[in-house]
């Protein structure tokens, strides 16, 4: 939640007991013995050997973070004044979680990390690899993977790849793609990948503030999973727009172009599924099989989420994909039945179609009940997570269906971020569902969702309202403490207490609670803070600060805000230039020197 400068932040490591009885996970033999020698790394990852590429790479386990405080969107509604329906009905979503003061990224990603480790029997030194895929910035340097490396530490391990990826709501799977990457890699040791996607959706108040909502989701990457990443399924479509951007980096609220954005989303939904049909059907071609690929071909389809009628749309929006491009689709009968007079219509001019949307999501209906309502069960009563939205979808997927249910099914994803990075690609789902299989533990684990969901404490709005104020107020304060929420933590697991000094640098303190959930206790305080104040974040100061070493006077380029920092000097930071370089800076001097005063 806060922004953070140069400082780190430190885990006191505190006795813990978890929130709820944590199932073992299957896990490959090598990793329950904990026997990771040379030798058996190298056998596993040695290009030349037979054996030596992974099959099945995918999702092992997964668990799931939410805040334990939510507010209602009927009664939401109320509170802001507008129509019955409008957050309900229009935008499909029952309730809305929210994080109070004391927790941050930081403070989700080590909880829903600590809990899938501790609940899977993991060694820690069996990870290799660690991705963080978030768009909640709180350090313009420092990466959350690093913050999570302190649950390594009384193990030694600290050979582990990966760093934070970010883009809007892409994040997530830009990092579980590089997971899935570096284990079908020659760099792969024969360890495990750990995907942590986590993000707090906050908006300003208005129509877009119903469309927040906060977690973090923990995904467990290695062969053999029962949740298979399909080889060479993956249609991505990127360009460069401004439908959602964090251009103020004072604020945690966005710009968002509504309109543009959701013309953005189906537009990529568009490319995206073209793109992954072709690959598909090639595929089948060179199996000797010709067919189009369908919506029939996904036992389930899950989408990123930023608000559920966006997905029933999207659902439809697909269909209208299959229909424009079947050869000779029937339209007396079948899901296809009374279409007939969009059978003309160009993708690219139906994104504002009132009329097209009407007809498809009719046309769709039942498929989207079968194929995608399950997956909604999180994003209803939790809202938008951005990063971890479309794996909640997951969540909500296998916490709503048995593994006998799930066995042998494709589930398509489509994965959006703004600005924008969208990728469909699709899940294979093992055939083996028998009691104590790797796919039957991994639903059991979360066929709890619906009662932690229910266990969460209702907050009205006016209360939501003045946290929402409060963080506005306070998250990019420097030497701030919160308050509040203390209660809540120790259900929670980990929290933030105090400022402290913290070796080399002023640092925050993390509390770990007795659950296994951190939180975060205070804005880290900047070095030489005395000379700039605490509450002006020196980025809003100084562009650029360079004191060359040698001859001519320091350089020191500054954006003087009103009123101007106590003395350039205080902004100053130290780099040895090269001196090859010097002649580059040398002129600028001059030009400081003659400049008017």
């Amino acid at each position: 939640m806060f922004r953070l400068f140069s400082n780190a932040k430190r885990c006191w490591p505190m006795k813990r007991t978890l929130q709820r009885p944590l199932g073992r996970v299957h896990l490959p033999a090598m990793v329950q013995q904990n026997s990771f020698s040379k030798g058996s790394v190298h056998h596993q990852a040695n290009p030349s050997s037979s054996s030596s590429w992974p099959n099945d790479v995918g999702i092992l386990a997964l668990e799931v973070y939410f805040p334990s405080q939510y507010v209602d969107q009927v009664e939401l509604e109320k509170y802001d004044g507008v129509e019955a329906g409008k957050y309900t009905v229009g935008l499909g979503q029952k309730q809305m979680g929210f994080c109070a003061a004391h927790e941050d990224i930081n403070s989700l990603c080590l909880t829903v990390v600590q809990r899938l480790v501790e609940r899977s029997r993991l060694p820690w030194e069996s990870i290799g690899r660690l991705e963080v895929g978030t768009e909640t910035i709180i350090d313009k340097s420092k990466a959350v993977k690093t913050v999570l490396m302190q649950l390594f530490e009384d193990s030694g391990n600290t050979d582990v790849e990966g760093i934070d990826t970010t883009n809007a709501c892409y994040g997530g799977t830009a990092s579980l793609f590089n997971a899935a990457d570096w284990i079908e890699s020659s760099s792969w040791d024969g360890r495990y990948a750990l995907v942590v996607c986590g993000d707090i959706a906050v908006y300003a108040t208005g129509n877009a503030r119903p469309t927040g909502g906060a977690g973090a989701i923990a995904m467990l990457v290695g062969p053999d999973a029962p949740l298979a990443l399909e080889r060479g399924l993956r249609g991505t479509h990127m360009e460069h727009v401004y439908d959602f951007y964090k251009p103020d980096l004072a604020s945690e609220y966005p710009v968002v172009d509504g309109q543009l954005s959701i013309q953005c989303y189906f537009r990529a939904l568009d490319r995206c599924y073209a793109t992954y049909r072709k690959k598909i059907e090639s595929q089948w071609q060179k199996a000797g099989i010709s067919k189009q690929c369908t919506l029939e071909d996904f036992q389930f389809m899950i989408f990123h989420t930023p608000f559920c009628k966006l997905v029933q749309k999207s659902l439809a929006r697909v269909l209208l994909n299959d229909f424009l491009a079947s050869r000779n689709p029937d339209v007396e009968c079948g899901v296809y039945k009374g279409l007939k007079d969009f059978s003309k219509v160009k993708l690219e001019e139906t994104y504002s179609s009132k009329e097209v949307d009407r007809a498809f999501q009719k046309a769709s209906q039942e498929l989207f009940r079968q194929k995608t309502q399950p997956s909604l069960f999180l994003s209803a009563r939790n809202g938008n997570m951005y990063t971890p939205s479309v794996y909640g979808c997951l969540a909500s997927l296998l916490a709503q269906f048995s593994a006998q249910q799930l066995a042998g099914s494709r589930i398509g994803v489509f994965s959006y971020g703004s600005g924008l990075a969208a990728s469909m690609f699709s899940l294979r789902v093992t055939q083996n569902s028998a009691p104590g299989s790797p796919l039957e533990k991994l639903v059991s684990s979360l066929s709890d969702l619906e009662t932690r969901l229910d266990s969460r404490k209702c907050v009205p709005p006016e209360k939501f309202s003045e946290i929402m104020k409060l963080r506005e107020d306070t998250h990019h304060l420097v030497g701030h403490t919160p308050h509040g929420g203390e209660q809540n933590s120790q259900e929670q697991g980990f929290s933030c207490l105090s400022l402290t000094e913290g070796g080399q640098a002023n640092g925050s303190t993390i509390r770990k609670n007795s659950k296994s959930t951190y939180a975060c206790t205070s804005q880290d305080d900047c070095s030489g803070g005395g000379a700039r104040g605490g509450s002006v974040p020196l980025a809003q100061h100084c562009v650029l600060s360079m004191l060359a070493k040698g001859e001519g006077p320091p350089l020191c380029l500054c954006s003087f805000p009103s009123p101007p920092p106590p003395s350039c000097s205080a902004f100053t930071a130290e780099l040895r230039v090269p001196f090859a370089w010097r002649h580059l800076l040398l002129p600028v001097g001059t030009f400081l020197d003659n400049r008017p005063c």
